[in-house]
């Protein structure tokens, strides 16, 4: 009989595990598989080489599957820190972020991730780090912007002292800069 190959087996290989990973239930006859193939009388090592898991997941899902059955091979609730923000939190957050910050009292024209950090922690007794406060402007559809420096709403006067290079007054344009 001649032998089956799969065209960019390897690439193939990854999808099928990340199809594995997506679903609940294909995780659990994943670990089945693992199971029939112990049963069949391969090593966890093998079965862990073969599968592409650790050997300490594979003798995992046989103690579980020894002290509890099938029940122990399948998916449990993982415990995990709570979120800072419920749905009201983020609401009341993305009504704030509409606003200008001065409407809070605070000096800053535009929002950023330390000030909303601060903001949260005065007005809504929540405490998000500034990257997470970065990230949730990116979540609630905002785009990053840069306040202009004080020196362009200068005087005239100011701005030329301020340049590098004196301007030596109008300059005219001698037509094409292409070199033919």
């Amino acid at each position: 009989m001649r032998r089956i190959e799969i065209e960019d087996a390897e690439i193939m290989r990854i999808a099928v595990q990340q199809e594995i990973q997506r679903s609940p239930d294909a995780r659990y006859d994943h670990r089945l598989h693992g199971l029939l193939l112990l049963c069949g009388g391969m090593s966890c090592y093998g079965v862990a080489a073969l599968l592409g898991h650790s050997v300490r997941t594979v003798e995992y899902w046989a103690k579980r599957f020894e002290e509890n059955g099938f029940a122990g091979l399948e998916e449990i609730p993982r415990p995990g820190r709570p979120p800072a923000l419920d749905a009201k939190g983020i609401h009341t957050i993305n009504r704030h972020l509409r606003r200008n910050p001065r409407t809070f009292g605070y000096e800053q024209n535009l929002w950023d991730g330390k000030l909303l950090s601060h903001h949260l922690e005065n007005k809504l007794g929540v405490h998000l780090g500034v990257r997470q406060c970065q990230r949730l402007f990116r979540e609630l559809g905002f785009r990053r912007r840069k306040p202009r420096p004080v020196i362009a709403q200068a005087d005239p006067e100011l701005q030329r002292t301020y340049k590098k290079t004196a301007s030596a007054g109008p300059t005219k344009r001698r037509g094409p800069l292409v070199r033919g």
